[in-house]
């Protein structure tokens, strides 16, 4: 029997994931507010949801569950107030393959006992008052979920701050095998987003068999007794967008703006007590809001292929500037490098470093999925094109959702990143125009290869996260 919880590489075909489609909280960030919300700009949350994010998992239902979707198409794009994304809706298209997060804590909170104690731990986090906590039980778990979530009561009260960035799944929690291993946020703005993901993949029934394999990133418990100079680097904070399946027995983190070297040596400690991987590669890029993930300096395509941003891709230091920061004529730039550290299990290997992301990109695919090495291939941000490199990689051109090898998912416009990926021999299609090929027959995503599918992302991109932030697998086939 196909287990229901199993991810072991980052381009298998993909079977099930959880998503969060865009709600009510994102239409009230305020200008003064959004940095601290994790937000670059305001977003006009109708045109995100309606003509960008739907298309999105139209595209991920037809791949994954298309008897939720096929021959509907017409019939939801003419009735604008059917809610077939909502799953508070009698409309909802309710599949147990595209699996919506909201939908899953509606059921949870259907029980009293974890509705009690959720709320509860709700009302401490966001500092409300008794009060508050009788009213918010008393609501029903369809209501409640929303208000959990959006942080706005059925009567339009602003309750709690809005966690705007819970449509990117990707950060709450990664799959590695047959565990998944919980993030740990490192901004409060996410602290209510991760509790009410504990308590989804503890109390649902679809988590009840891999609930022995959750795994839960232990605090630094000497943390309060540093000085505050010393109290960045030692706090346990990882988000899933630093961390990549990139093959069964091989697990990438990111050191970045949001995950610590502190948490991901515990990470390293757990995974191989426990024998989950055999290998585990740190790969530090710079502590910058360009970067912030990993996954948005680099994505995978397919086994012999990679998107990523060019000016990290390789050391940039040249000769001369080398002899001339050895002798402290000039400063080193050592902080805008990406340092990579790959760590074994077994005990007679020693951490080795690597040279740079494309000498680790290629032993990827070269000696955990048996590629040639001259078959390796690619793909750089922009087409590695001054300016363009760095202004696509800000608006997500490394960070590509691939729903099976070489059918990836990226936003429409990074025009020369376009232009890279069909100079390489893939097609670049319309989002709309791919449903509507689905639909007639014309195409079918069984067989199609090679494929660039462009998401609409005039209001999605302004959130600073791709379609691979807005997925978390939890289930994809083995090569």
């Amino acid at each position: 029997m196909e287990k229901s919880i199993q991810v072991s590489s980052e381009v298998g075909t993909l079977r099930r994931l959880l998503i969060h489609s865009p709600d009510s909280g994102l239409g009230k960030v305020v200008p003064s507010k959004a940095q601290d919300w994790l937000f670059e700009d305001i977003i006009h949350l109708d045109t995100m949801r309606r003509k960008e994010y739907d298309f999105y998992v139209k595209t991920l239902l037809y791949f994954l569950d298309s008897e939720k979707i096929k021959g509907k198409l017409a019939e939801i794009d003419a009735d604008h107030e059917r809610n077939f994304f909502k799953p508070d809706s009698s409309d909802y298209f309710n599949s147990d393959k595209v699996i919506e997060l909201q939908k899953l804590l509606a059921e949870i909170l259907e029980n009293d006992l974890t509705k009690m104690k959720l709320v509860a731990a709700a009302c401490a986090i966001e500092k409300e008052w008794y009060t508050t906590h009788d009213e918010l039980f008393n609501l029903p778990s369809v209501e409640l979920a929303k208000t959990l979530i959006s942080g706005t009561t059925p009567s339009g009260e602003m309750l709690f701050p809005p966690i705007p960035n819970f449509i990117f799944t990707r950060d709450i929690g990664i799959t590695i095998n047959d565990h998944i291993l919980l993030n740990r946020p490192k901004k409060q703005a996410r602290t209510r987003e991760a509790l009410l993901v504990q308590y989804i993949f503890y109390n649902h029934p679809i988590f009840a068999e891999v609930r022995q394999n959750l795994i839960e990133i232990p605090d630094n418990e000497t943390l309060f007794l540093l000085p505050e100079e010393q109290v960045q680097d030692a706090q346990s904070t990882l988000e899933g967008g630093d961390v990549m399946m990139v093959a069964k027995n091989h697990l990438l983190i990111g050191i970045s703006e949001r995950t610590t070297i502190y948490a991901a040596k515990q990470v390293i400690k757990i995974l191989f007590e426990k024998k989950i991987v055999e290998k585990i590669t740190l790969v530090k890029i710079p502590n910058k809001r360009d970067y912030m993930h990993i996954d948005t300096v680099f994505t995978q395509v397919k086994r012999n292929m990679w998107v990523l941003l060019g000016s990290l891709a390789k050391p940039q230091i040249k000769a001369e500037d080398e002899a001339l920061i050895k002798a402290g004529l000039l400063k080193s730039q050592k902080a805008e490098e990406v340092q990579i550290v790959q760590f074994r299990r077994e005990q007679e290997h020693e951490p080795r470093e690597i040279e740079s992301l494309e000498e680790l990109l290629t032993e990827i695919s070269v000696y955990d999925l048996n590629c040639q090495p001259l078959d390796v291939k690619f793909i750089y941000s922009g087409n590695n094109e001054f300016p363009y490199g760095a202004r696509e990689q800000w608006t997500d051109s490394c960070n590509l959702l691939a729903v099976k090898e070489g059918v990836v998912i990226g936003y429409d416009r990074n025009d020369k990143t376009l232009e890279a990926f069909k100079n390489a021999g893939f097609e670049a299609v319309k989002m709309e125009d791919l449903l509507q090929d689905f639909e007639t027959g014309k195409k079918n995503p069984e067989t199609i290869t090679d494929t660039f599918i462009m998401l609409p992302s005039a209001e999605l991109s302004r959130a600073r996260g791709g379609s691979h932030c807005m997925s978390m697998p939890i289930l994809r086939s083995e090569f």
